[in-house]
Formats: structure tokens, C-alpha cells, sequence
């Protein structure tokens, strides 16, 4: 029997299909479960609802229940509809009625959504912390790069010179501006729903203030309405955010994935971290960046699944939710191996040097003949003329060694110290500190 039931249960069919795959999903919401309920039976006791020998009894088994999480030995048990009322079962079981207190003053609704927020709370730590080795790496290679000329391509052509340095600091800089977005998605995710009950509050003079301080959340989604509402909303603000880090990853993978193609050949890696052709004993393929490419091609679709699973929905809180963690739970995994391979492979990458000095690569100078020439007084029109008349005719011969630019983010001027501080600053903002002090005290730690 579920704990809303009444009397007669549900069809088996009904069952199975409304659950879905919630179980799978909900193990990995059993911590925050039981945080969400520690700061919640605190505060039954602050305001009468719970004695302090209640309370105490029930912080003792959600602690208890939380170790044996830590330690792999908590499941859901068959016949059990979810992590919730797994909890509330075993502190029943364990502790006797004052485990049925537990749940006063709140609903599954507003449970479920505070179980959200701290694991989205959590999963955005970890993606920060993968990011920040991926860029401590990015700058690296910039640097060590920044002299390495390479040919710059617009339209898939032969453009201008540039060098590795400059196409890694890119992606550095690039996702320093994707943690904006990402910033957003952890503050909405940092505010408390606790306490919204169903979406409509309670009559219990609940203090919503003292569970927000406990769970170590910025602010508190005030109004109630607003609180529930916000489920889909943190979620679709997430997958945006998860979506702007892929893209940058993808055009990351896309570009080593041409640059191996022996018709480039600039970078290369090592045999084992490629694989090969069961008939064509030459090949090394670079899979590890055509799945990343794959994979954060799906994660960048999900914004899009999200908003059309939101589409119609009245305000309060509707099963069609459920199925946003099918979506969100699986590109949050997946958007961090991508982090984490990236940062793996590029630890290997072999730089291909003195590209540029090949006469193929001549015509990628002639932005740098028609900027000589107006240097030296020629107006820009004249010089462009005559340098795409030299071309024509053959008679264009650049000096392929050397490239002069100056000026701020050129190649000859990375800012890498002002791009590596944007990157700091972008992680300085999330307050993780803050965070880790509440939840270590809520468990005792």
C-alpha cells in the first residue's frame, strides 16, 4: 500500500506505467531526501509540532539512513512507490509512530522539489569543478602554444593566420561566459521550496526561514504558488545553461576531429587513445570526440524536450512533470564525462609545428601584405587591389615566418591573465563554501 492510499490500490497497469522509471532516478535523490526531511524535522520541533525527544530521535535515524546511503547499502524496496516514502517506512519501522510525524506540514510536492534543488545544487558543483580543470588545462596549452601559427578558416576556408595558442584560449574564455548562464540555473536551484506544501501552503505556522537557513539555501521561493511553479522552470534554465557548455565542447571535438584528418594534420594522439579499422590496418580514429560530439549534440536538444513537456501546463504541479528527470538526470551525467574526457584527451594532444611555413598556406597572408602596404602609406583600397592581382597572377610571395599582431586577444596578445580571471571570478560566484558548512552541520559533520 502506498502512503496516500486509503484502501484499494491502484491497477497493476496503472502502476507500473505511472511510476516509470522514477525508482532508478530516485536512488540518486535519497540523500538530499534525507537532508530535506533533518532540516524539516528540526523545525517541526521549533514550532510544537514535534517534542525535542521526537526530534532527536528522528535526526538520529535520517543520520543512520544517510550513512547507509553513503555506503551503497539504501534501496527502494519492492512495492515501495518512492525514495520519500522509503525514508518515512524505515524511520517507521525503526523508530515507531513518531516516524508518521514526519511528513506534517508537508506534501510529496514540495519534498520532491527541495530534493531537486539540492542535487541540482550539487550536480552544478561538480560540473564547476570539471570545468575548472578543463580551463586550468586550456590555459596551459595556450601558453605553452601561443608561438604555434596555424591557419585561421571562415566559411570552411583558408582565412587569416592563427596560432593554437589563440584557438585554445577560445574555448578558455568561451566557457567562462557559459558559467554566466550556468550561475543562473544555481540560483534559482539555491532558493527553498520547502514548506509550499502541495503549492498552497499550510495551515501549520511552518518557519520557512529557519529550514532555508539549515539546508543552507541563498533565499526561499516566498510565494508558495511560485515555489511549485518553479519545477520545470530550474529545470529548463539548467538544460539551457548544460546546453552552452556542450555547444562549446562540441565545436572543441568538431574542430580536433577535422584538424586529425591526415589532409590537416595539426594535432594528433597517442595510438591508445585512439582506435582503429577492423580492415584498414592505417586508420586512427578519433572516437572519444566524435561521442563527445554526439553526446553533447543530445545534450544540447534536451532545452528543447523540456520546453514541450512544460507546454499547457496550468499552474500547480502535474505528473507531466515526473518526466523531466528523464531528460535532466542523464545529460547532467553525461555533460560531465564529456568534461571530464575532454580534459583527459587534451592532456595527450601533439601539436603539429610550422604549418604555415608550407606554400600552401601562403594565400592566409594576404590580410598581412594588404596591412603592410597601408602601413607604409598605400590606401587600404589600392592595397587590397593589388595584392588580389598578385594572386591572380602568381607573382604573391608573403614572408610565411612571420606574423605581427598586437593588439588585445590577437596572437600576438593572448590576455590569457585576464581571460584566466573572468574564469576565476565566474567560479568565485557560486558560493559552494556556504553550502557545505549548512549540510555538514545539518548531518553532524
Amino acid at each position: 500500500m502506498k502512503i496516500w492510499q486509503k484502501a484499494s490500490g491502484n491497477k497493476k497497469e496503472v502502476e507500473q506505467f505511472t511510476i516509470g522509471r522514477d525508482p532508478e532516478f530516485d536512488i540518486i535523490l535519497a540523500p538530499y531526501d534525507v537532508l530535506g526531511s533533518m532540516a524539516h524535522s528540526a523545525m517541526l520541533e521549533k514550532i510544537g509540532l514535534l517534542t525535542s525527544e521526537e526530534n532527536q530521535a528522528l535526526q538520529k535515524g535520517l543520520r543512520v539512513i544517510y550513512q547507509e546511503i553513503e555506503n551503497g547499502e539504501f534501496q527502494i524496496e519492492e512495492g515501495v512507490e518512492d525514495v520519500h516514502s522509503q525514508v518515512e517506512f524505515l524511520l517507521t519501522n525503526r523508530l515507531g509512530p513518531v516516524g508518521k510525524k514526519l511528513h506534517s506540514g508537508r506534501s510529496r510536492n514540495d519534498q520532491v522539489l527541495v530534493d531537486l534543488k539540492l542535487y541540482y545544487r550539487a550536480a552544478i558543483r561538480e560540473l564547476v569543478a570539471e570545468i575548472t580543470d578543463l580551463g586550468l588545462l586550456l590555459s596551459q596549452l595556450s601558453e605553452k602554444h601561443q608561438s604555434d601559427l596555424m591557419p585561421g578558416y571562415t566559411h570552411t576556408q583558408l582565412a587569416m593566420p592563427s596560432s593554437f595558442g589563440l584557438w585554445f584560449a577560445s574555448f578558455l574564455e568561451g566557457f567562462s561566459e557559459d558559467l554566466h548562464l550556468l550561475k543562473t540555473a544555481f540560483d534559482l536551484s539555491n532558493k527553498n521550496p520547502l514548506g509550499s506544501a502541495a503549492g498552497y501552503g499550510s495551515s501549520f505556522p511552518l518557519n520557512r526561514t529557519m529550514t532555508t537557513q539549515l539546508l543552507g539555501f541563498a533565499d526561499l521561493h516566498h510565494n508558495v504558488i511560485n515555489a511549485q511553479n518553479s519545477r520545470g522552470k530550474t529545470e529548463r534554465t539548467l538544460a539551457f545553461a548544460m546546453a552552452g557548455i556542450a555547444a562549446t565542447l562540441n565545436r572543441l571535438a568538431d574542430d580536433i576531429c577535422l584538424f586529425m584528418n591526415q589532409h590537416f594534420a595539426f594535432v594528433s594522439f597517442p595510438d591508445e587513445l585512439t582506435t582503429g579499422s577492423s580492415i584498414m590496418p592505417h586508420k586512427k580514429n578519433p572516437d572519444v570526440f566524435e561521442l563527445i560530439r554526439a553526446k553533447t549534440n543530445q545534450i544540447q536538444a534536451v532545452p528543447q524536450t523540456i520546453s514541450l513537456l512544460l507546454t499547457n501546463s496550468t499552474t500547480g504541479y502535474h505528473r507531466d512533470l515526473q518526466l523531466l528527470k528523464e531528460e535532466v538526470f542523464p545529460a547532467i551525467e553525461s555533460l560531465k564525462d564529456c568534461i571530464r574526457m575532454s580534459t583527459f584527451m587534451l592532456q595527450s594532444i601533439q601539436i603539429r609545428k610550422n604549418i604555415l611555413n608550407d606554400p600552401f598556406y601562403q594565400h592566409v597572408f594576404s590580410v598581412e601584405v594588404v596591412n603592410e602596404l597601408v602601413l607604409k602609406g598605400m590606401p587600404f583600397r589600392d592595397a587590397y587591389k593589388k595584392v588580389g592581382l598578385d594572386i591572380e597572377s602568381g607573382n604573391f610571395n608573403p614572408d610565411q615566418t612571420q606574423v605581427s599582431h598586437s593588439h588585445e586577444g590577437s596572437i600576438g596578445n593572448l590576455n590569457l591573465e585576464e581571460i584566466n580571471q573572468k574564469l576565476q571570478n565566474a567560479i568565485r560566484s557560486f558560493d559552494f563554501e556556504s553550502i557545505e558548512i549548512a549540510v555538514n552541520k545539518l548531518i553532524g559533520k
